[in-house]
């Protein structure tokens, strides 16, 4: 008895695991479907905000006398690659500028500079969606942000040294005087061949007229983003004797959702806004929610060690350098290095990749997405062709650069501790993300742009003591943590400081209390405009008719007819405003 016990058991156990390894087997085409959707949306979300933004980045771009200003230039190309999502079209521009004449090699060098912050803003918003959960959400900010950190830093120390000696133009020129060069083709885009189908079918753009404004055509300022005509097709139309052939080239019209569509590119731009960031954000919550369920126990462990692997010593230093290629193999491949990053923030949320090994992955993103610079620039005449070769070159060594500065040795590393610190105070603090956003991608690069607008004596005299005051509490802050004796006795703290500068919680609690107020009055309102009051109406709203408390009450104290009349109106108040 007990063996045939053992036996259904043992079957209905077997039974158990097959159906648990169907059901896996069944969630991976989901998994890829979804991830395929994930990555159109991106596609679509880069085409809405050229769209939308394309011709105010081709303005900017134009301004040649702003782009003399190395700080300006900087903000520029943070602005643009905002405005278009994709640093790959904000590069191709300004190498198209340089190819064409328009930009020289030294005022393009800090918009390649910028064009590297303002990609790194994509993974920071698909960080967003993993906010339902805090321990999530502190890991996949963290991962999102140390692409951030790490390109700030990096300017902060390489922008100053272009601008005074001319580092990244001095040694790309070296390399280019090296090479022979020659034209080239455009860059393999192996991940569109796929997404290509989709895409297509629901928008195609000129990505050209983009560009024509930048370049100051007057022209293509009238024409739309939007593609209308775009296959051209070599017809055979008869054969003589002699062998040859007569060719005519035959225009076909596109084919996609809006090619007879009779509004503006920014209409149809807020439209695939809109629809795009739908698509995105429930792709990534359903990747994420399916990741979770796939990559759990013996699984995710198993995956974990593989990612997260390390070498016996001594070559343990090899992984990180390992996953750095691999970050620069995949994004050469999908020529995306926010397709790459966005791709592997909800892995860190959930833990399958650790902030340690996704910091080389997200450097070799950056120097993976190099290359579609470089080969757009093999492309340009060959009267222009070493200028621009040379400007996509310092996209290749500023990123290079920056590796050799925060990543080579271990205590250098301050990306990923800037990044832990921010995913903390995130987790902590929810509404710290999106002023983080605001903040580094839109309020600053503004300021800063405003200053060095007014002139360099202006943004010296106020820039210099902000940054100074900077490194002053950084060095305190240190001292503070290793060496406070060697700090006064006032300084060893900040306690003598107001609470609101030396921490969020005050600020956090005064928008818990403007948002615990806006719930209140909206539920205030909600209910008088659904609640037939008469009585309140006579008592509150209409001054012309005054109750029987404002005529004939004279001492409340003394009349009991006029406190049940209070009181009343109390309970009716209460009852309206949910208090």
């Amino acid at each position: 008895m007990d063996a045939l016990q053992d036996l259904i058991m043992g079957t209905l156990s077997r039974l158990q695991r097959m159906k648990t390894v169907a059901c896996n087997l069944c969630k991976i085409p989901l998994l890829l479907l979804l991830l395929y959707f994930f990555v159109c949306s991106l596609d679509i979300l880069s085409s809405a905000f050229q769209l939308v933004g394309g011709r105010i980045a081709g303005d900017i771009v134009q301004e040649n006398a702003i782009l003399s200003n190395p700080v300006a230039g900087l903000v520029v190309g943070i602005m643009v690659t905002v405005l278009v999502q994709s640093s790959s079209t904000s590069t191709s521009i300004v190498v198209s500028l340089v190819s064409s004449g328009l930009l020289d090699v030294q005022s393009a060098i800090p918009v390649i500079m910028g064009s590297n912050i303002g990609t790194s803003v994509t993974n920071t918003f698909v960080a967003l969606m993993q906010a339902g959960e805090r321990e999530e959400f502190e890991r996949a900010f963290a991962g999102a942000t140390v692409h951030d950190c790490f390109n700030w830093l990096s300017v902060l120390v390489l922008l100053p040294l272009e601008a005074a000696i001319g580092l990244l133009r001095q040694i790309s020129k070296a390399m280019v005087d090296t090479l022979q060069l020659s034209s080239g083709e455009e860059a393999p885009e192996l991940l569109k061949v796929l997404t290509e189908p989709l895409t297509k079918m629901i928008i195609q753009l000129d990505r050209s007229v983009i560009t024509a404004i930048a370049t100051g055509d007057q022209s293509a300022r009238n024409k739309s983003l939007v593609k209308h005509w775009c296959q051209t097709t070599a017809m055979k139309v008869n054969e003589t004797s002699w062998g040859t052939h007569n060719l005519s080239e035959q225009t076909q019209k596109c084919r996609h959702l809006f090619v007879d569509c009779s509004l503006s590119d920014l209409a149809i731009g807020l439209i695939l806004l809109a629809s795009s960031l739908l698509v995105l954000c429930s792709c990534l919550i359903l990747l994420v929610k399916l990741l979770n369920s796939l990559l759990k126990g013996q699984v995710a462990s198993a995956i974990n060690n593989v990612v997260n692997t390390e070498f016996p010593y001594p070559f343990t230093w090899l992984a990180g350098y390992l996953a750095l290629f691999v970050g620069a193999g995949m994004t050469f491949l999908v020529q995306s290095s926010s397709v790459f990053t966005s791709a592997i923030t909800p892995l860190i949320g959930i833990g399958v990749i650790s902030i340690e090994r996704a910091y080389p992955l997200t450097l070799g993103s950056n120097i993976g997405t190099t290359t579609t610079a470089i080969l757009a620039a093999l492309a340009s005449p060959g009267d222009k062709l070493a200028a621009a070769t040379q400007v996509s070159l310092c996209h290749f060594f500023f990123n290079l650069l920056g590796i050799l500065l925060w990543y080579p040795i271990p205590v250098t590393r301050l990306p990923i501790r800037m990044a832990c610190a921010l995913g903390k105070c995130t987790a902590r603090y929810r509404w710290f993300a999106v002023a983080y956003l605001l903040l580094c991608f839109v309020l600053l690069p503004t300021l800063v742009f405003a200053l060095s607008m007014a002139g360099w004596k202006v943004m010296t005299g106020i820039g210099v003591p902000v940054i100074m005051v900077i490194i002053s509490v950084a060095a305190v802050n240190i001292l503070q943590v290793r060496r406070p004796d060697c700090l006064p006795l006032r300084l060893r703290n900040w306690d003598f400081l107001p609470p609101w500068m030396t921490s969020l919680q005050p600020l956090d609690d005064l928008i818990s209390r403007l948002t615990s107020w806006c719930r209140q009055e909206n539920g205030c309102i909600f209910k008088r405009n659904n609640t037939p009051i008469t009585s309140l109406e006579g008592i509150t709203e209409n001054t012309e008719r005054r109750d029987k408390w404002g005529q004939n009450c004279e001492d409340p104290e003394k009349d009991e007819s006029c406190w049940t009349l209070a009181l009343e109106k109390r309970r009716v108040l209460m009852m309206t405003c949910g208090n």
